[in-house]
């Protein structure tokens, strides 16, 4: 017997769900009509619970309906896990907050929303570009409500004692402020950095980063051939395309390598976000999120928060994780943790979910009426398909460190790292 490709296993266990959801497209329909009633749902996620349940306690002052909806925090470093055992044992939760990058890795885990009940064509208009990772044949995953974009944190005191009063809109303007900036001692040991580009294991965002490069550079990680099957895309299949990852990978460890003037990190450096909080480096790659840690970490960092620069071929793009409500399999209530979901996702609860939390919402008509660079960002996100987080970040960590350490060739690192990419997707 053939073994099933991991794409065919979830487009399974899509139809599995979709089975379900059949059932539930008329309590879906009725869910945007304020007659139906929602009962007891129960949300996990790892956004701050005391924001996230202040704004249902307020949402319920004018709608009755999410009386008993609640909301649990759960330690991100232990929620895949615990979301996970609970699920199998029957006790997880109606919703659970769903990063978009686990889209293909948790289809079977979730009652996915029919084509019917909300057109993807109304999707995309509705919500974010970077929000179209949920989307899958037949329908959503989940209905999304913030979206976490990747911005530019500089240091105002750094640039200042340079002689600079902005941070760069392109990425070659790296070159130039890497040999302004970076202090170096006689011996070569790096005192200050301008940015953290050029490693993995110390760099925060690292896979983040080096994909939205190759976003940048016009590539893509995967994308669905004609037939609709999810393949890597690291290597381009059409001869004389560009080759956006080799190009975005050679310019990410140009950072690291002592030998050029642009030196500015390296491996036995601290966690990148720790550097930049200590003063220490000029630029920090993060999220949106992220600033309230900073200011957390130095309260008397002076610093301000750009879009990310971009390459110069008038494309403008960042990534994102965007995070959506979910309703389980498990949910003893799925009508009703559907209808929570779309209350949830609706513009009043967005926008102050947001407020709340810090993070852009994942509406279009919210972060139209928003000024600031996390909204921008926001809506100039984009996204691709990942097969599995955890194993992709493998891949990606080896596809920089045998660069760096000089075990491959940028484009043999780049050939080998879209092989294990297939094998993971399961071609």
């Amino acid at each position: 017997m053939k073994q099933l490709s991991m794409f065919q296993i979830v487009l399974l266990a899509v139809f599995g769900a979709l089975g379900v959801a059949g059932v539930l497209v008329f309590a879906l329909a009725v869910g945007r009509n304020s007659g139906d009633q929602v009962g007891v749902v129960s949300i996990w996620g790892t956004l701050d619970e005391r924001a996230f349940s202040a704004v249902i306690r307020h949402m319920t002052d004018n709608d009755q309906r999410l009386s008993q909806v609640t909301y649990t925090e759960k330690d991100p470093t232990k929620y895949r896990e615990q979301l996970t055992e609970a699920l199998a044992a029957g006790s997880g939760p109606e919703l659970f907050l769903l990063e978009q990058s686990y889209t293909l890795r948790d289809a079977g885990k979730v009652v996915v929303i029919p084509e019917a009940s909300l057109p993807s064509e109304e999707f995309k208009d509705t919500f974010v570009e970077a929000a179209n990772s949920f989307l899958i044949p037949g329908g959503t995953v989940a209905v999304p409500i913030l979206v976490d974009p990747l911005v530019l944190y500089w240091n105002r005191d750094v640039f200042a004692t340079n002689g600079l009063a902005e941070p760069p809109v392109f990425w070659s303007e790296l070159f130039t402020l890497a040999e302004r900036m970076s202090k170096k001692t006689p011996s070569g040991t790096l005192t200050k950095s301008t940015i953290a580009f050029g490693e993995y294991q110390n760099v925060e965002n690292a896979k983040a980063i080096l994909a939205t490069l190759i976003l940048q550079a016009g590539g893509t990680v995967t994308a669905r051939d004609s037939a609709g099957i999810l393949a890597p895309a690291l290597v381009p299949r059409n001869p004389g395309a560009e080759r956006a990852a080799e190009s975005a990978l050679r310019f990410y460890t140009e950072f690291s390598n002592p030998a050029k003037d642009v030196y500015s990190w390296n491996r036995a450096l601290r966690n990148s976000r720790v550097a930049f909080s200590s003063g220490d480096l000029a630029l920090y790659v993060g999220y949106a999120s992220e600033a309230s840690l900073i200011n957390s970490m130095n309260p008397n960092l002076n610093y301000g928060v750009a879009l990310l620069p971009q390459t110069k071929d008038d494309r403008t793009i960042t990534s994102a994780r965007v995070y959506g409500l979910a309703v389980s399999r498990q949910s003893k209530n799925p009508g009703g943790a559907m209808t929570a979901a779309f209350l949830l996702g609706s513009k009043e609860p967005e926008r102050l979910l947001s407020d709340a939390l810090g993070i852009p919402a994942a509406r279009r008509d919210v972060l139209s009426g928003s000024d600031g660079v996390a909204a921008h960002s926001a809506l100039i996100a984009n996204s691709w398909l990942d097969p599995d987080p955890e194993r992709t970040a493998i891949l990606f960590r080896a596809m920089i460190e045998n660069v760096t350490s000089g075990v491959s060739r940028l484009t043999e690192a780049v050939q080998r790292a879209d092989q294990e990419l297939g094998q993971i997707i399961g071609l």
